[in-house]
């Protein structure tokens, strides 16, 4: 897990030396990335393509023994960081590499020969070594025509405070054993079904020194028109336990434990299609697996697109435009800041499995647990199951009628029975999703100020699309109104109340003329508390303001242009 003071900045600057000589060390792998293969190739000899057999499958396939045995191996390599051994067969990134590897093969083995297992190799040097490896295995989808891609990752990589430290004891077993495990594991039970879109399990090199592994494939993928559908990003993903210090917006107090949550980050608030996949992630956990599993979850949909200051894999495939989201622990062990007092695991050699309490050589007491392990790699299968077996998504277009109404119009991929819509106003989520059975219908929310809408198609199997952009739908009036007093209209932040992010967006009706924009915020004594620039153009426009975590009260926040202040409203931290 990337920790980055200035984020923003410093990751520009950290990827601004881009990576060269970038190929798949198996040349079919790369031509199953681009499509150029047939599905008939890598046929299962028993086709289990039926979401209801797939999702069961996983929930009852993934195994916490196995996690726990992925995450004692991975410790035994001692340091896996990028610049650590390459050469040693036992100790080092090299080893930890080689293994997973290794382990990529014999799941293929065990599945008919049906994983395509490379490396993706690339120069570039970090920690004074000049080439690295990401390990991937490929599960060839059947439609090579209408051919994408879905990914399923985590970093490898560990680290100590030094962040080129490759001597130190670095197990990582949290920071990012835990992502590791659960991808060998999905890969294991995963590769005995078959999907349309074809599915990609990554481990990543490099993501403790900018990120440099997940921006390489990304890299590799606009060269050669690879098209990612989805990425799931899994950092940190193993632990329920809440240290001194972690990043903003996670725990509530040292020691306290939480294994019934998981948090889903993901960029933008309005029109992304990072968002989007969140939400769609979300959706399939409640209708495909909640009913199934003994222990329900919560998924939470975080404003931002990841903890405060803190970044992930994730972000290099979203800056090239592909739809991308992260998954991490509730709880986390540390902030990685390293300074002088902390005492917690993250970015240290205390980042281990667990602790022996009995003096009988044998760890009895876990710092990861298994089970929570268990439950969040069978909600990031479930959700990669149904993105890589859905139809086609839709544009289309919507609108106010007279009354409350909402009509909705398919524009394209009309041949479907079916449409979801899934409408939303203050939150991250959906408030509701209507299903309609024809390409012009109309729907009837609750009355709100103003609407999101989006849409997916629905096969003959109930199974819904990656869901469209989103349509900002404001009642019959309203804009018209709002048009002609003010250009500038600041609408109600998203969520509210909230407690550790979010969105304040900005709808111009017409284009308008102006020198300098912003966002004031205040507290409740009227003193300024952050000024955020905003952009100003035609539709909506937004700013993510992270307050960070522990705050309580009423904050208003203003629109100021030109040094005119043109609305103020009002929103509530809640932690």
């Amino acid at each position: 897990m990337k920790y980055l003071a200035l984020f923003p900045f410093l990751l520009i600057s950290l990827l601004s030396f881009t990576q060269s000589n970038i190929f798949t060390t198996n040349p079919v792998a790369g031509e199953v990335l681009k499509g150029n293969y047939n599905p008939a190739n890598y046929a299962a000899s028993n086709v289990i393509n039926h979401h209801d057999s797939i999702t069961k499958g996983i929930n009852l396939r993934v195994n916490p023994d196995s996690l726990k045995a992925y995450l004692f191996h991975l410790a035994t390599f001692q340091n896996r960081n990028t610049g650590s051994d390459t050469t040693s067969l036992v100790t080092g990134i090299g080893a930890a590499r080689k293994w997973v590897h290794q382990r990529f093969q014999q799941i293929s083995a065990e599945n008919e020969n049906r994983l395509v297992v490379s490396y993706l190799q690339f120069d570039q040097q970090i920690c004074n070594v000049n080439q690295h490896k990401n390990i991937l295995a490929v599960l060839p989808g059947t439609d090579s025509v209408n051919h994408e891609v879905i990914i399923i990752e985590g970093h490898i990589d560990s680290r100590c405070s030094d962040v080129c430290d490759s001597l130190c004891l670095a197990e990582g077993m949290e920071d990012n054993g835990s992502g590791t495990a659960l991808v060998l594991e999905l890969a294991r039970v995963m590769s005995r079904y078959t999907y349309k879109n074809t599915i990609v399990f990554m481990a990543t090199i490099g993501e403790e020194q900018g990120l440099y592994g997940a921006n390489a494939f990304a890299q590799y993928a606009v060269d050669n028109s690879i098209p990612i559908k989805a990425v799931l990003n899994n950092d940190v993903i193993g632990g329920i336990y809440c240290g001194q210090t972690s990043s903003p917006p996670s725990c509530p107090g040292y020691g306290d434990v939480d294994s019934l949550q998981v948090r889903l980050f993901s960029y933008g608030g309005f029109n992304s299609s990072n968002k989007q996949l969140a939400r769609f992630i979300k959706l399939q956990y409640k209708e495909e697996l909640v009913a199934q599993v003994a222990v329900p979850m919560l998924l939470s949909i975080m404003s931002a697109e990841d903890r405060t200051g803190r970044g992930g894999d994730h972000i290099p495939f979203r800056q090239k435009g592909f739809p991308a989201m992260r998954f991490t622990s509730a709880n986390e062990h540390g902030d990685a800041s390293n300074g002088v007092g902390y005492t917690d695991r993250q970015h240290t050699s205390s980042d281990i499995l667990g602790v022996d309490t009995n003096n009988d050589l044998i760890i009895d007491s876990f710092f990861v647990d298994f089970n929570y392990l268990s439950r969040n790699a069978v909600i990031n299968g479930v959700g990669a199951t149904m993105a890589a077996i859905g139809p086609f998504t839709p544009n289309f277009s919507a609108g106010v009628v007279n009354g409350p109404g909402i009509t909705i119009n398919i524009t394209t991929q009309t041949q479907y029975n079916q449409y979801r819509v899934g409408i939303r106003t203050v939150d991250n989520d959906w408030d509701s999703v209507y299903t309609i059975s024809s390409t012009t219908d109309t729907i009837y929310p609750p009355q709100n100020g103003v609407y999101f809408i989006s849409v997916a198609s629905a096969d003959n199997d109930s199974i819904e699309s990656l869901f469209s952009y989103e349509v900002m739908v404001l009642p019959t009036g309203v804009e018209e109104m709002n048009s002609e007093q003010n250009p500038f209209e600041l609408l109600q932040n998203k969520p509210n109340p909230f407690d550790e992010a979010t969105i304040i967006s900005v709808k111009v009706s017409k284009p308008s003329a102006y020198k300098t924009a912003c966002i004031e915020i205040r507290d409740i004594q009227g003193k300024l508390v952050e000024t955020l620039p905003i952009s100003l153009t035609q539709e909506v426009n937004e700013v993510i303001y992270d307050h960070g975590y522990g705050r309580v009260g009423i904050y208003s926040y203003s629109l100021v242009v030109d040094d005119v202040i043109r609305d103020t409203k009002r929103m509530i931290f809640a932690n």
